[in-house]
């Protein structure tokens, strides 16, 4: 497979960025240690959101919602049908997609379906526009059920690139089951990291300074710090065959990987972002792209952990480096085009990695 591939080192400061059932920070031993760690999902929702914000050119449009109904009833209106047809057949469409939930939609609430689905906007109106169709052909139609995989499979991914990368399940249609074509690992700390807890209190305004010196209420949070080695890769040849971005021109094709590649290296997950703001910026990235090849993580360099009384990033840069070539010496392995940051700025980081894209 084509590949690109990004190896980054990041510093975090004090910080809760992607919680456990119990609100602290996870982790996971690796080496025999505990390391500090981010979940692969969290840091994929931080790259949508800060695509679809910030890179409109990149067709990250998808949304993943249970509240399908709304969007289809939208698209069928606008392509004639009356409000109540509208909103009887965008239920049957969602029902068939991912089944309706029988306890929604009471005391005026929105029906919803019993699974998040993940769509782009130009596929809810393809499937919309080619059921309005068939319906203006023949009203009392009920073919599109069983022509809707058929509908699916017509209306692509124009501006869904988030799905096409991303991927999805759809148990009930599928159809539109998608595999992803980036990948991701689990962050974790290049070295031994611990949770730790902060103890808050917190003043009654109100309250009398003369009653009582004591808090109106105190409690403890956790959080760490660590040094991340994060892993993410995309699938090129994947990401543009005919399931998933076939249709877009060679400029468009690098757009998407170029707003991937920036999303992924500058995208922080958002949690406690007001009480313990750590959005930081990697401090030394690998870019690769590989003509051919497997994806192949370095996080091995951390396999023993990193230590030093004089920070923690630098070491960690030189395990990942030093790993990088011995592997590629040990298994001869092929690297056609490496970049670093901070060696080069970002903008021609990024172009040496996409200009491969056609």
């Amino acid at each position: 497979m084509q590949l690109i591939e990004l190896h980054i080192l990041q510093s975090f400061p004090v910080s809760c960025l992607n919680r456990d059932d119990v609100g602290a920070p996870k982790t996971a031993t690796f080496g025999g240690v505990p390391r500090a760690r981010l979940s692969s999902q969290c840091l994929k929702r931080a790259i949508r959101e800060y695509a679809q914000d910030n890179l409109p050119e990149a067709r990250f449009q998808g949304q993943r919602s249970k509240l399908i109904v709304g969007p289809f009833a939208d698209a069928l209106k606008k392509y004639g049908l009356d409000e109540k047809a509208a909103g009887q057949h965008a239920a049957n469409i969602a029902d068939k997609l991912a089944k309706l939930d029988a306890r929604s939609g009471k005391n005026g609430e929105d029906p919803t379906v019993g699974t998040l689905t993940f769509l782009a906007p130009s596929e809810i109106d393809s499937i919309a526009r080619q059921v309005a169709d068939l319906l203006k052909a023949n009203p009392k139609s009920k073919d599109y059920e069983k022509k809707l995989d058929q509908y699916c499979k017509q209306a692509g991914l124009l501006d869904g690139a988030d799905i096409a990368l991303f991927g999805r399940m759809a148990a009930s249609l599928p159809t539109l089951t998608l595999e992803g074509a980036a990948m991701f690992g689990h962050p974790l700390s290049t070295h031994k990291a611990d949770n730790d807890l902060d103890f808050y209190s917190a003043v009654d305004d109100r309250k009398p300074k003369g009653d009582d010196a004591g808090a109106g209420m105190i409690g403890t949070i956790e959080f760490t710090s660590a040094v991340y080695y994060r892993y993410a890769a995309v699938n090129l040849d994947l990401l543009f065959d005919a399931d998933h971005l076939a249709g877009l021109a060679p400029e468009e094709r690098r757009a998407v990987v170029d707003a991937f590649i920036r999303a992924t290296l500058v995208a922080t997950p958002g949690a406690r972002k007001n009480s313990m703001n750590a959005h930081t910026l990697p401090g030394f990235v690998l870019g690769i792209w590989k003509k051919a090849g497997q994806p192949l993580q370095l996080v091995n360099a951390f396999e023993q952990p990193v230590w030093s009384k004089s920070g923690l990033l630098d070491k960690s840069v030189e395990a990942l480096k030093a790993n990088h070539e011995q592997l590629k010496k040990t298994w001869d392995i092929t690297c056609d085009t490496e970049v670093s940051i901070p060696d080069m700025p970002l903008k021609d980081f990024v172009k040496h990695l996409t200009t491969h894209v056609q």
